[in-house]
């Protein structure tokens, strides 16, 4: 949203803009869809198929396409489903969808080379494409030693991108944040810069090939290191002379209110500063049911041009670092939550009520002040009017107030959610404000609060780092997503997370207390944190005993 500038080319001081002018990349091509560029954004899903079920995977594809998805992911463990994506894009193709079909290949580049035959897309992971799977265990490399690394990945990238080339398929670098290389989490540690270096070694050795047919991605369950990192690669990839496509999404966001708020959330914020190419929305459901919930966000987006606000001097300021204590309101949670923390029918008349619009005016510092506004680009001019209010000496607590006239809760999820995630994630906001009259006010508080959460702010339940599931899925992963719930429900501060498989289950779960990980057919493995704590469990015994070991632990 904001970008620093100088006020003129013989002064030093730096200035803040706010706009929305979508980031400048080159152009990937996924068949006839091309990514980027001047290009709309994309909107795309995965199956949960079997990728060798030929027929169901077929279905859902054109559910999919019919939903309006543009792109469609198929996982591809091995040979033999590459070798089925073959059948499924021809039946494809015979029902007269053109839809891309992309190959997602975790640990096997054997299945990488023979996708690029078969698919329009390949989606390789560099945490696992070369690098061994982790285990989380610390290594020391000399600097010949990990040149030599390198090299090895040179070798073996070089040969998949001749074959893509030679087959005209586009690449996708895929970075999870939690399948990183031991290799990388020993010199960078479980951080942005080391998911950033993840994706960067391999495009320099695609820029040394003059291959530029790459989509990226690099995602997280957590929206702050989400959102922080994606910023970090476009630069770092702006200072190599690097302008490839990005793919956006929030990894095992959920389900329900919270997949969708998760996704606003950290999407949309992307969105709102000119980021982002194709869009996924990992939702624990059918996956047809993506689609309009990213086509929503997506048009929203595009709804939030309007009148630019003026530059404001460049500060560091988190504007929720205001939210002193407050007469009156001593016991008060910050950020406040208007509906939840604090009552619209408590709010005292004297507190101040400014407009985004207006200049800044200094107020008795000792109250709140409500900012409101009613343009359409109504976050930038928040923004502009916060940092020209903190550089003139306002130290108020600024709760901002935006209206919403939707009567949908559906379309308030999305609209709330990358506004005010959008100021929360930049610190804009001492206090979340969403005026819609028409939504019944229980849902607007919880939505409220869920933002918060999704912003790492405040935590008022329990949150479910769950997986969308795909064809590696070893279990009925909605199904097993709800039972988790009911079973720990009320759990409040807990993060639980809920996983298909083991391609992501203990790194993507770093963040969570508790891991439930599909471990085969019928078993389940538990985690505490990244530990193992117990293998191979029945999937009838597994809430049972997620639930002894979750109360084992708190005593």
């Amino acid at each position: 949203m904001t970008t620093t500038s100088r006020i003129s080319s013989g002064d030093s001081v730096k200035k803040k803009t706010y706009g929305f002018p979508r980031r400048h990349t080159s152009v990937a091509m996924a068949g006839g869809v091309g990514i980027g560029g001047d290009n709309p954004v994309r909107l795309q899903s995965m199956t949960n198929t079997d990728t060798l079920d030929i027929d169901g995977s077929v279905a859902q594809i054109l559910r999919i396409a019919e939903a309006g998805g543009e792109i469609v992911r198929l996982t591809t463990q091995g040979v033999r489903e590459a070798g089925a994506m073959k059948e499924i894009r021809h039946k494809v193709r015979e029902a007269g969808c053109e839809v891309p079909l992309v190959a997602d290949v975790h640990f096997n580049p054997q299945a990488a080379f023979a996708a690029a035959e078969t698919c329009d897309k390949v989606r390789i992971n560099p945490g696992n494409f070369v690098d061994a799977a982790r285990t989380f265990r610390k290594l020391e490399f000399t600097e010949e030693e990990y040149a030599a690394e390198i090299e090895r990945i040179r070798e073996s990238f070089l040969p998949f991108l001749e074959k893509c080339r030679a087959n005209d398929v586009c690449i996708r670098l895929g970075v999870n944040h939690g399948s990183l290389s031991d290799r990388i989490m020993s010199r960078y540690g479980d951080t942005p810069e080391g998911m950033v270096e993840s994706v960067m070694e391999y495009l320099r050795i695609a820029r040394e090939a003059n291959f530029n047919n790459i989509v990226i991605s690099i995602k997280a369950s957590n929206v702050v290191v989400m959102t922080c990192t994606v910023r970090l690669l476009a630069e770092a990839m702006k200072s190599e002379g690097m302008f490839f496509p990005l793919h956006l999404g929030v990894t095992e966001a959920g389900d329900g209110e919270d997949g969708r708020v998760k996704s606003a959330v950290g999407i949309g914020s992307l969105m709102l500063e000119g980021y982002g190419d194709t869009i996924r929305v990992s939702l624990s459901e059918k996956p047809e049911n993506e689609i309009p919930v990213a086509a929503m966000l997506r048009d929203f987006i595009e709804s939030r041009k309007g009148p630019q606000p003026p530059d404001a001097p460049y500060n560091d300021c988190d504007a929720r670092s205001l939210a002193l204590p407050v007469p009156g309101f001593e016991g008060i949670n910050w950020p406040v939550v208007v509906g939840d923390d604090l009552k619209t029918e408590d709010i005292p008349s004297d507190w101040h009520e400014a407009d985004a619009m207006q200049t800044p005016q200094l107020y008795d510092d000792t109250l709140p002040l409500i900012l409101s506004c009613d343009s359409p680009n109504r976050v930038a001019w928040a923004m502009s009017w916060i940092d020209r209010f903190v550089a003139a000496g306002g130290k108020n607590p600024v709760i901002v107030r935006f209206r919403y006239d939707t009567a949908d809760i559906e379309r308030l999820r999305i609209e709330a959610s990358v506004e005010y995630g959008a100021l929360l994630l930049r610190g804009y906001a001492s206090g979340v404000w969403i005026d819609s009259p028409k939504i019944d006010s229980e849902d607007v508080r919880t939505l409220s609060l869920g933002i918060l959460q999704a912003a790492r702010l405040r935590f008022s339940k329990t949150e479910y780092i769950a997986c969308p599931g795909c064809g590696r899925t070893l279990f009925d992963l909605h199904t097993t997503l709800q039972r988790v719930k009911e079973a720990t429900a009320g759990m409040k501060g807990l993060k639980i997370g809920v996983m298909g498989c083991i391609v992501n289950g203990p790194g993507e779960m770093a963040d969570a207390d508790y891991g439930y990980v599909g471990a085969g057919p019928g078993k389940v493995s538990l985690y505490k944190g990244k530990t193992l704590v117990k293998k191979n469990i029945p999937t009838d015994d597994a809430i049972d005993e997620l639930l002894a070991l979750i109360e084992s632990s708190s005593k």
